[in-house]
This record gives C-alpha cells, sequence and structure tokens, in this order.
C-alpha cells in the first residue's frame, strides 16, 4: 500500500491509500475517487515531503519530535466537518420550504383534516392550507386517496 497526499479541483487537500501509483491513476481518471469535502472527483496528487533521515541530520542526532510535526486532519475529521456543513445546509432549506409555506399558504391549525376533504370534495375553495392532523386523521386521508405532506419541524431561527 502507497499513501499520496492528493486535492480535488476546488483545492480540499486529503490523503488516499492506494495499493499502488498505476491503481491511483486508474481510478483517478475513471472518477473514482472523490473530495470527501466536496465531492469533486478532479482528483491530483500533490507535492508529498518524506521523512528521509540523512547521514549529516543522524551523525548531528537533529531529529523532527513527533509532537511538533502539526497532524493532518484524519478522513474522519474531515467527514465530520463535511457533515456538520452538509446538516447546517439542510436545516437551512428545511427552514426555507417551511418559511415559504408559512408565508404563502392558509394555516387552518387543527381543522387540517377536516378543511382538506373539504376541498378534496369540492366542498370548499380550492387553495394551499398547512396546518396540524393526529396520526389518525393523517391515515384517513390517505384512505380516502388525499394528498398531502408533512412540513419539516425545524426551531425558527428569531427564537
Amino acid at each position: 500500500m502507497i499513501v499520496f497526499d492528493v486535492k480535488c479541483g476546488n483545492d480540499h487537500a486529503f490523503e488516499g491509500w492506494f495499493a499502488d501509483n498505476a491503481t491511483f491513476q486508474v481510478q483517478a481518471e475513471a472518477g473514482q475517487i472523490a473530495c470527501p469535502v466536496c465531492g469533486d472527483t478532479s482528483i491530483e496528487k500533490t507535492l508529498m515531503a518524506p521523512n528521509v533521515s540523512t547521514t549529516k541530520s543522524s551523525a548531528k542526532g537533529v531529529s523532527t519530535p513527533a509532537a511538533e510535526v502539526p497532524a493532518a486532519p484524519s478522513g474522519d475529521s474531515v467527514m465530520l466537518a463535511h457533515q456538520k456543513e452538509r446538516a447546517g445546509q439542510i436545516m437551512a432549506m428545511m427552514r426555507a420550504v417551511r418559511d415559504h409555506v408559512e408565508q404563502n399558504f392558509d394555516n387552518v391549525g387543527t381543522k387540517f383534516a377536516d378543511e382538506a376533504k373539504k376541498i378534496h370534495y369540492g366542498e370548499a375553495e380550492k387553495r394551499n392550507i398547512y396546518g396540524q392532523a393526529t396520526k389518525e386523521q393523517a391515515q384517513e386521508l390517505v384512505d380516502d386517496g388525499i394528498e398531502f405532506g408533512q412540513l419539516p419541524d425545524v426551531p425558527k431561527l428569531d427564537g
């Protein structure tokens, strides 16, 4: 196995383990290597600084203690940071959906199931509504062939 320091087209650096250089080349050219941060498959090797001891430094007893060498972020920490970023983006999208519905639909509160049935059967004006329904009421709507969706339950930013 060989470890290469690589980066994507967006300059996110990470390391990859490969059987050999040829395996890296084949996988990189086929787009089989993806950046753990952004998913970009345009990957290339970066310059690596191997830890090579020379006779001169060995003779002087010069070495760099491991504690002084900054550790590269592990794949797990890079992935965790990416997941947190994605989670924030997903929360923002869910909040935007909820905000759009609250601003553009009629809130019928706990009368949602009854109002949805009236609209479905032509007994009330056709319009977009939102509100609350119990599990039993939701099942009745499904049984009656009435389509509806559930809004994401996300906390509001303004408290």
